[in-house]
């Protein structure tokens, strides 16, 4: 990794903290249901397929936008991440839950935990994320789907 992108995700992993409105353990979905205005079910895996001519999808990362992970063995039910800011065109930060253990004990919300695209053409189909107990981003590759982009509420005027 170059040191200049090691040194941008070293700072947003920083940033990592648990949530006090979250207190209870969560899971992703739950998460990720409760903070973001999608209405989708099933485990995070099917997601990116649920979402399919509901919302609309795509490979790159923006603020509010939520992140897809494939299922692995690693990971059977997937993973999703809501997107809170995109740093380069290789690290963003996302708030999820249920991936470090903090504090030994997993269910636990993350804000700000770093995720860098190590994809051969940085379309954001395998990622490495950062991982508390080490505060460092992970070793492990995953797999994304992608980005599912929640429809913008409409307002309207009386």
């Amino acid at each position: 990794m170059r040191r200049g992108l090691l040194a941008v995700v070293v700072a947003a992993g920083t940033l990592c903290a648990t949530s006090p409105a979250f207190a209870e353990r969560i899971n992703c979905v739950q998460f990720v249901h409760r903070a973001s205005h999608l209405s989708l079910h099933g485990d995070a895996w099917q997601w990116w397929h649920a979402a399919k001519g509901q919302y609309g999808r795509g490979q790159s990362p923006r603020p509010g936008a939520v992140m897809v992970f494939s299922r692995t063995r690693h990971l059977p039910r997937g993973h999703v991440a809501i997107v809170r800011a995109v740093r380069s065109s290789r690290v963003i930060l996302v708030d999820h839950a249920n991936w470090s253990p903090i504090h030994g004990r997993r269910g636990q919300v993350e804000l700000a935990a770093a995720v860098v695209d190590v994809s051969p053409y940085n379309d954001w189909s395998q990622v490495r994320v950062w991982y508390q107990p080490s505060s460092d981003i992970g070793q492990t590759v995953y797999p994304v789907h992608g980005f599912v982009y929640p429809a913008v509420p409409h307002h309207h005027g009386r």
